[in-house]
């Protein structure tokens, strides 16, 4: 009997002791099992936005679908708006090349420069950038060259040229995916599709529309924007009159034949010119023209009307002031009210 109860007393202790084993192995099991699961979890569902934006397809201006892979740490820029879309989405930090006429932000001053139309494809391989954005307008004179970046590797995205403030828009959003910043970017889109709205608001309140001829280079060659051009929007937008409108994308003006046209207002869309304003009120046989006779020559910026960009709603804003100070407050309503106050003193 008392071998009996050894032997079952021995067997009862290891079958609690394996009980105890068992249970404190499957306690130990969980959080490891759960944190397994968890970090499962987190690399399907837990990503950051940079992560999960990736791979990312996009097709560009020629065709081509861009696969990129990862986010890219270094970016070449080939044109001025592409720039200022990077950096306004928030990839400026990885832009190490840009277009030697790239101003803007302030920071490009200290990028390195990869040249205009004729760009040096050397310096864009040893810069080894992850991806490249090009642009549709520079093809004429740059497709050999891209064809060279394609060829040592490089991935190479050529942005559309934008027409109108939709394709604009597409444009920032495909910039802003391919660098991982699609959400800053649908932001910008938001910002200034307000804007634009906001302008065309106001815009209802003309009730007389004004002609409008817009200048983009001095005499002797005088060339306007006419009908198919991102200024044609911006005049509809605000309901002004485009003088040019009969002509089809951007032509040389006689400047007799601008005279005949008499326009309310000629906005100066360049500034390489110091006297630029000046010049056009000096022009013979121009003191007859209306927009002369009520001192409305305005010169506005270039870089926000023609650059296809994160800027070009203030663009429209600039114009709106231009043409119709009255009513958006500008540069002619300033100087109307300065000369009633030099009146009333």
């Amino acid at each position: 009997m008392n071998n009996r109860w050894a032997k079952w007393l021995i067997a009862l202790v290891a079958a609690l002791v394996l009980t105890a084993c068992g249970s404190s192995d499957d306690k130990a099991d969980e959080p490891q099992m759960k944190q397994e699961e968890d970090a499962s979890s987190g690399q399907q569902d837990g990503k950051t936005d940079e992560q999960a934006a990736f791979p990312v397809t996009e097709t560009d201006a020629v065709g081509n679908e861009i696969t990129i892979e990862e986010e890219p740490k270094k970016v070449v820029s080939m044109i001025p708006s592409n720039t200022e879309i990077l950096f306004a989405v928030g990839a400026g930090d990885t832009v190490v090349g840009v277009n030697d006429f790239d101003d803007y932000p302030e920071e490009v001053q200290d990028i390195e420069k990869i040249g205009g139309q004729e760009f040096n494809v050397e310096k864009i391989i040893g810069l080894d950038p992850d991806i490249v954005f090009a642009h549709e307008s520079g093809l004429a004179m740059g497709e050999e060259g891209l064809q060279q970046l394609r060829d040592a590797g490089l991935t190479v995205f050529v942005v559309k040229n934008a027409v109108d403030f939709d394709e604009t828009y597409a444009t920032i959003e495909q910039i802003g995916k391919l660098t991982g910043h699609a959400d800053k970017s649908e932001e910008i889109i938001g910002d200034m599709k307000a804007k634009v709205d906001e302008i065309k608001d106001k815009a209802a309140e003309v009730k007389d529309e004004k002609k409008v001829f817009v200048e983009t280079s001095p005499a002797p060659d005088i060339y306007t924007p006419g009908s198919g051009t991102f200024m044609q929007q911006f005049l509809d937008m605000i309901h002004a009159e485009n003088v040019s409108a009969d002509q089809e994308g951007w032509v040389k003006m006689d400047p007799e034949e601008i005279v005949n046209r008499n326009p309310d207002v000629i906005l100066v869309m360049y500034d390489y010119v110091e006297t630029a304003v000046e010049d056009v009120y000096a022009r013979d046989g121009f003191d007859a023209v209306t927009a002369i006779k009520d001192k409305a020559v305005i010169q506005v910026d270039e870089n926000i009307t023609s650059r296809t960009g994160p800027r070009l709603a203030e663009g429209l804003e600039a114009v709106a002031k231009a043409v119709y100070p009255e009513i958006f407050g500008g540069e002619q309503e300033q100087d109307q009210e300065q000369d009633e106050e030099d009146q009333a003193a």
